[in-house]
């Protein structure tokens, strides 16, 4: 950590200085009240403001684009089509989790996010990095962004609602539950829009049918969704805004899932059966059709997973695995490769050891490993270390921990198989991407603020990127990298009766090797924010309205292929009614990109425009 190149360690201890004030002074100060009861504390903080955008439905994306442990990179508005990156890695390197389940993509990363369910199913997104994300995770370097299944409520809600662009959209819910504690929930959302720039476009549509069965102890779940997803934009992933690219996507998921809990523990089990068919088009005036440039796929997912946790005697058993088959079912661009389907598997076990101390304060050991398995690959075995100091008071509870872990996953399809040169180079030859990471942190958890504050230290070995090179200015090139990172990250929330407030920071160094690869510019390992400051509000007035606000600055990072500037600074703003008279109705106003920003997240990308929005929901 104290082997900074071009950012001092003075800097860095100075921006830390204010949040770790905040948490340790109210620790400080309680050391006082020895005597006094101890209680838990539960933390219900929103990072975000906006749960819902101004362009489109909600989508498991929406609530990322402003999220301070998150970057979401989008090709126009964040529900046509998003890469979700922490702490400085790749779109392939985030999974996404439901239940005990990571749902993945073979043939890009770029299409992990596309989870076809309705976020009103879902719990809110939990990030897991490190230790955690080694564990909850599966074939996802750095870290889950991981969903819990929520329970049924009954009754339900029908939104409609009108913007820019031509823009509109329905969405409706419905909800049962019977005596026995048996459910059914039913949801449906469409929407259509000209878009924010010319070619522009989208046409979505969701559905979505759930079954659920509630005991004490137990939750059962079958989910299963489809959506149909239409979307145009201007140099989407070639960077050539004269190209007027098209991507269409029809996704299948079929979702299985338990929770059981007991006394000393927990057990999370499921399944998923998933399908996507993509027909991408870089040019939509052109109309080739199952020959070598027609870039149509489809792949097809069966993976089984488990997370569970028990107590034995004096030792805490925290575990989980996933074994995940997967097929290239047809390409007629990703022939290039040795095989088409593969079989793949992670188990790890960290068990972890609780020391009392004298003074009511627990510190916690924890080591373990990761088994990562290939029928394709080479395997690997990764350890896992740590350890936390736990200090509880009448306030709140202040973590100190510092870990290593090391992770590693496999490239999709599309970096293996594509042909070696052309639109999308490829190379067969790819291997296992390993990422090994120490962090040292601070947490605090108190009753009406939270706040964390980390420094880590990352290599990246052998991480698949795509590179550019002068002299084939119309390609891109899959190529190895080896990384070092070296970040801190920081966030605080703080709630009043009328106000929320969340705020995030975060500031990255990267140092790459590319071997003897020509490389002249980076599309993805190096296209990241030097600095990136999120602040999130929520206002509540007047007893029926409340103000939401987003913003996020960012300073990027230096990119040949980029136009304009490197520093833009984004905002979504809403303004929600909800009537006390008028039992069940609720009215927003909601802009996007307030500034009308034309900062390119991807270097040659056109940005989405500004988008306006209000919307009708009723709730019954």
């Amino acid at each position: 950590l104290l082997m900074l190149r071009n950012i001092s360690f003075s800097a860095a201890l100075m921006l830390s200085l204010p949040v770790l004030f905040l948490i340790t002074l109210p620790a400080a100060a309680d050391e006082a009240a020895e005597a006094e009861e101890i209680t838990e504390i539960t933390v219900n903080a929103r990072r975000v403001a906006n749960l819902r955008p101004a362009g489109s439905y909600a989508t498991a994306a929406t609530i990322l684009r402003f999220d301070p442990l998150t970057e979401l990179q989008s090709r126009g508005l964040a529900e046509g089509q998003s890469d979700v990156t922490v702490r400085g890695g790749i779109f392939e390197n985030t999974g996404f989790k439901l239940g005990a389940v990571t749902v993945t993509d073979p043939q890009t990363g770029h299409y992990v996010a596309e989870l076809p369910v309705d976020p009103a199913l879902m719990s809110k997104p939990a990030i897991y990095k490190g230790i955690d994300g080694a564990i909850e995770g599966f074939n996802s370097a750095i870290a889950t962004v991981a969903y819990d299944i929520g329970q049924i409520q009954r009754g339900g809600s029908l939104n409609i609602g009108f913007g820019s662009d031509r823009l509109n959209y329905q969405a409706l819910r419905v909800g049962h539950v019977s005596n026995h504690g048996i459910g059914v929930a039913l949801s449906a959302a469409r929407s259509d829009s000209d878009g924010s720039l010319p070619f522009g476009d989208h046409e979505f549509s969701r559905f979505n049918v759930q079954l659920q069965s509630v005991t004490d102890e137990v939750q059962s779940d079958l989910i299963v969704s489809y959506q149909d997803k239409f979307f145009g934009w201007p140099g989407a992933y070639t960077g050539f805004a004269s190209l007027p690219e098209t991507d269409d996507t029809q996704t299948t998921l079929v979702l299985a899932n338990q929770h059981r809990e007991w006394e000393r523990g927990w057990f999370d089990y499921g399944g998923v059966y998933r399908t996507l068919v993509d027909e991408y088009d870089f040019d939509r005036w052109t109309s080739e059709s199952g020959t070598p440039g027609s870039f149509e796929h489809e792949t097809r997912v069966i993976a089984i997973g488990f997370q569970g946790y028990q107590q034995l005697r004096s030792i805490n058993w925290r575990y989980g695995g996933q074994v995940t088959k997967d097929e290239l079912v047809r390409s007629t661009d990703l022939t290039n490769g040795f095989f088409t389907d593969r079989t793949y598997a992670t188990l790890s076990a960290v068990p972890s050891i609780d020391i009392e101390l004298a003074n009511g304060n627990v510190v916690t050991w924890r080591a373990g490993v990761t088994a990562d398995y290939s029928n394709r690959d080479s395997n690997a075995i990764s350890p896992l270390f740590g350890f936390s100091l736990n200090q509880s008071d009448t306030g709140g509870t202040t973590v100190w921990s510092f870990e290593y872990a090391s992770t590693s996953q496999l490239p999709g399809y599309t970096a293996l198989n594509s042909e070696p040169s052309g639109l999308f180079g490829g190379n067969p030859l790819l291997g296992r991407e390993k990422a090994k990471q120490l962090s040292a942190s601070i947490s605090r958890d108190a009753l009406e603020w939270q706040a964390r504050v980390t420094l880590f230290a990352r290599k990246d070995e052998d991480l698949v990127d795509w590179t550019f090179a002068a002299d084939t200015p119309f390609a891109r090139q899959a190529n190895p990298v080896d990384i070092d990172v070296i970040g801190f990250e920081a966030y605080i929330t703080r709630q009043w009766d009328s106000i929320d407030v969340a705020a995030g920071y975060t500031l990255l160094d990267k140092d790459s090797d590319y071997g003897a690869a020509p490389v002249d510019a980076s599309f993805y390992a190096l296209n990241f924010a030097r600095h990136r400051a999120t602040l999130a509000l929520q206002y509540r007035f007047m007893n029926e309205y409340e103000l939401r606000l987003d913003t996020e600055y960012r300073s990027q990072e230096e990119n040949p292929l980029r136009t304009g500037d490197d520093t833009t600074f984004l905002s979504s703003v809403s303004l929600v009614w909800t009537g006390a008279a008028a039992r069940g109705f609720s009215a927003m106003l909601v802009t996007d990109n307030l500034t009308d920003s034309e900062f390119q997240t991807f270097p040659g990308t056109p940005a989405a425009g500004r988008q306006v929005s209000a919307s009708v929901t009723y709730n019954w």
